[in-house]
């Protein structure tokens, strides 16, 4: 049997906002938080670059069941060592208006380092993401599998857009967020690599041209991680809610699966130019579900829910080998009628006339699923 008609491991990586219960501004306690939470999380949760951020990584997990155990436990978890600071957590892609620049840096010399080299971008590094981890432990078969999978990286971002505030206005982006990102070095779609021996001499210049210290600064929107047997995509904003946070998951599974059939059955993986991909991911973040998107297959702006169509087919047979198909799809058909974050967050904002209260639904939305109770924060 081949290991490929099993299923393939997978795990998620969340970033959160930590916020005043009473400004809803984002607040600098991280280091207080992280140390209340690894009583019972260890080192599953992490800092980020600034003390107003936190991540969380789950276990290696091989069904959607587990990871949902996962999510609900490290994020009640973190939820609740918040409390006992005072303080409240949001999963969002940006925050609605606290201003970016204005976040402490964690004291840490991989973080001081950052903002050192890239000053200004680091200090507006506020911005919320997930990432999914499949494993893949042949990175000669990962290799073309992110050639594939490359191609289907903007309808993932246009389902998790979920930023859509910066500084207090509406930025009319659904994920901002992305677009904060994409003035990094090195951030963005990958190259199209003919072979691993090809992706080694582009790593290798990179490192003696001193365009990277390590490879933790290869920051494409999809990669081979070094740490770890994994593919990992990482263009997502951070989902509110954990079903959305499934859905996503889910998804990135069986497309790295649907890719890695094509690969085994020596299916070459179009090289798209690196101006299409990026201009597809702009669409995707300007628009997330609420216009067209670029079809790289056949060149064309469809529709969004015709290429997220369109994305579901080419999974299918994968997502039903895991036995996902059901859950899955019922998943992303419900992002399609309700909307992504973005538009939520808008809804929020259009109904009340306040940020505040978009911050306060985001934190209502983040422990939902989790079993933390109001009750319990407000005793915390």
């Amino acid at each position: 049997m081949s290991v490929y008609s099993k299923a393939l491991s997978f795990g998620v990586e969340e970033e959160y906002q930590i916020i005043d219960p009473v400004t809803h501004e984002l607040a600098p306690d991280a280091e207080s938080i992280i140390q209340e939470a690894r009583l019972h999380l260890g080192n599953s949760v992490q800092a980020e670059i600034h003390l107003s951020q936190i991540e969380v990584a789950t276990k290696v997990c091989y069904t959607l069941e587990q990871l949902r155990h996962e999510l609900q436990r490290l994020r009640r978890e973190v939820i609740a060592a918040a409390a006992r600071r005072q303080k409240v957590v949001v999963a969002a892609g940006t925050h609605p208006f606290s201003h970016a620049n204005k976040q402490l840096f964690t004291p840490k010399e991989r973080y001081l380092e950052l903002e050192q080299e890239y000053q200004h971008l680091a200090r507006e590094q506020a911005i919320f993401g997930c990432h999914v981890h499949v494993g893949l432990g042949d990175r000669e078969t990962a290799l073309h599998v992110m050639n594939h999978a490359r191609l289907w990286l903007a309808p993932l971002l246009a389902l998790t857009a979920n930023s859509p505030f910066w500084y207090g206005m509406d930025t009319g982006y659904a994920s901002f967020r992305t677009e904060q990102w994409a003035r990094w070095p090195l951030a963005g779609p990958p190259l199209h690599f003919s072979s691993l021996t090809e992706y080694e001499a582009l790593i290798g210049a990179l490192l003696k041209a001193g365009g990277i210290e390590d490879l933790t600064r290869l920051y494409w929107d999809i990669r081979l991680s070094e740490r770890y047997p994994t593919i990992e995509i990482r263009i997502m904003d951070v989902c509110t809610t954990i079903e959305d946070t499934i859905m996503i998951a889910g998804l990135v599974r069986g497309l790295i699966h649907a890719c890695v059939m094509l690969v085994l059955h020596k299916k070459e993986a179009p090289p798209v130019h690196q101006e299409l991909l990026q201009l597809a991911h702009w669409r995707a973040a300007r628009y997330g579900l609420n216009g067209e998107l670029i079809d790289l297959y056949t060149m064309s702006t469809v529709p969004a829910s015709h290429l997220i169509e369109k994305l579901l087919r080419f999974v299918r047979p994968s997502l039903e080998m895991h036995g996902d198909w059901e859950e899955i799809s019922t998943l992303v058909y419900a992002m399609l009628c309700r909307g992504t974050g973005a538009v939520r967050q808008r809804a929020i904002y259009q109904h009340t006339g306040s940020l505040i209260e978009v911050a306060r639904y985001l934190v209502a939305e983040t422990a939902r699923g989790t079993g933390y109770t109001e009750e319990e924060r407000k005793t915390a």
